[in-house]
């Protein structure tokens, strides 16, 4: 257990509180070398100006929290770089983003074995030699400092906090080899943590995988692994048992029909605590869908196509193309949607199981314009495994019973990652605010 420093003293920084009574009060802007160019943004660059090679820009999604995060690559021409003066980063800098989510953050400019600037959204800073990096990087992602920031930038259209009040925010810092002990300590820390975080989302990783590989096998080969097989003359579908069919959509529902969106989408059309009006947010892993995230008020429910209970609902064009799920009760959707209305001889429920097994397949059977998209003459071609009906029923259900398990598993490791997130954001908030003295476990 790490103990708190012997003596303390008020900050004299608001969002900070008392800190070890050795500890010196800085700027932001007072920490950087003396000289030019180093506490600046960083360059504004307007898109015919971006090439293929070059001096490479870093821009604010690659500022992570504490982290660089490689994502995108863009350039400029050397003549460019001339031209418009920019400000070349060196491995070492500190990149500090004044943009959302969440203002303020700042990470390490890496080493990337090529010449680099960055975007006018991220300020560059340059440090003097008695102050580390690492150490400043860590008390830049500390909570109270970055939700300190949050407030200072909260009513704008945007978060963003200009450079100049950046550089007036005030931190405390201890003495150099205390920075390079507290910095040491959480990088041997943070690793830990880190590293059993990256176990348990490669964990969640394998239950997603389970859960899709149990689906698949039993909407596509039943329950009983003894059945007898034969072809079922779709190349991707491969063989099903023998008492099966394979039909395509439109010869086992009763209709296929698009939603729609009340005229002009006014206000008064939508009501709170009124009716189910689906949109493809609404959807997740679950079969089932819950409340929608926007309902209809009574005159906005009578502009749209209302679905009956039971109906299957299919997302048909977008990034979410293939996402489908189940609305329990009479319901209505927008127009990216198409609604499946089952007959007698398909179980709902089954018929949503399977289609969780085409999101792939109708991603690559979709038109494209700029969206792809699946329209209901398309949905109707889907081609369906059709067991017995008493058959669906207990598929169905044993798909309930067991993706139950696998859920109830995942939520599980999700909650144990998100603590050992809060944990490793509490432990470099304690250490680079001076509550717990980590000195000596170094």
């Amino acid at each position: 257990m790490n103990k708190p420093y012997p003596k303390y003293k008020p900050s004299g920084v608001e969002w900070l509180g008392d800190v070890p009574e050795h500890w010196s009060k800085f700027r932001i802007s007072d920490l950087a070398r003396y000289g030019k160019k180093t506490f600046i943004d960083g360059d504004w660059i307007e898109s015919p100006y971006i090439t293929d090679d070059g001096v490479r820009l870093l821009q604010t999604g690659n500022v992570g929290i504490g982290k660089y995060k490689e994502q995108g690559y863009r350039y400029i021409s050397e003549e460019t770089f001339k031209e418009l003066d920019c400000t070349e980063i060196n491995p070492g800098d500190v990149l500090i983003c004044r943009l959302a989510d969440p203002v303020g953050r700042a990470c390490i400019a890496p080493k990337l074995n090529e010449r680099m600037i960055t975007s006018v959204d991220v300020a560059i800073l340059k440090l003097r030699p008695q102050h580390l990096n690492k150490y400043i990087v860590y008390a830049l992602s500390s909570d109270q400092y970055l939700n300190y920031l949050a407030m200072l930038c909260r009513g704008g259209t945007r978060d963003r906090v200009s450079r100049s009040m950046l550089g007036q925010i005030r931190i405390s810092l201890p003495p150099l080899p205390e920075q390079q002990a507290i910095a040491a300590f959480l990088d041997r820390e943070t690793g830990r943590i880190d590293a059993l975080i990256a176990k348990k989302e490669r964990l969640l990783e394998l239950l997603a995988e389970q859960r899709t590989a149990l689906i698949s096998r039993a909407v596509t080969k039943g329950l009983d692994a003894s059945v007898k097989l034969k072809p079922s003359g779709v190349e991707w579908l491969g063989d099903v048992p023998e008492h099966w069919e394979a039909l395509p959509l439109r010869r086992i529902v009763e209709k296929v029909k698009t939603g729609g969106t009340p005229t002009g989408a006014e206000d008064s059309a939508f009501d709170d605590e009124g009716f189910n009006w689906y949109s493809p947010g609404d959807f997740s892993d679950d079969i089932r869908l819950g409340k929608s995230s926007r309902s209809l008020s009574d005159e906005g429910k009578q502009e749209v196509r209302i679905f009956p209970p039971k109906t299957v609902m299919l997302v048909g064009i977008g990034a979410t193309i293939g996402k489908v799920g189940l609305a329990i009760n009479e319901s209505s959707c927008n127009q990216q949607i198409n609604g499946i209305i089952c007959s007698r001889l398909l179980n709902p429920e089954f018929a949503t199981y399977y289609m969780k097994t085409l999101k792939e397949y109708i991603i690559k059977c979709g038109k494209y314009t700029t969206l792809p998209i699946i329209n209901q003459d398309e949905t109707k071609n889907l081609i369906f495994t059709l067991p017995p009906l008493p058959e669906q029923k207990a598929i169905a259900a044993f798909l309930d019973r067991e993706t139950a398990k696998i859920d109830a598993l995942s939520a599980k490791v999700s909650t144990v990652i998100e603590r050992l997130k809060e944990y490793r954001t509490a432990l470099i908030s304690s250490a680079v605010t001076g509550k717990i003295d980590v000195r000596e476990a170094v």
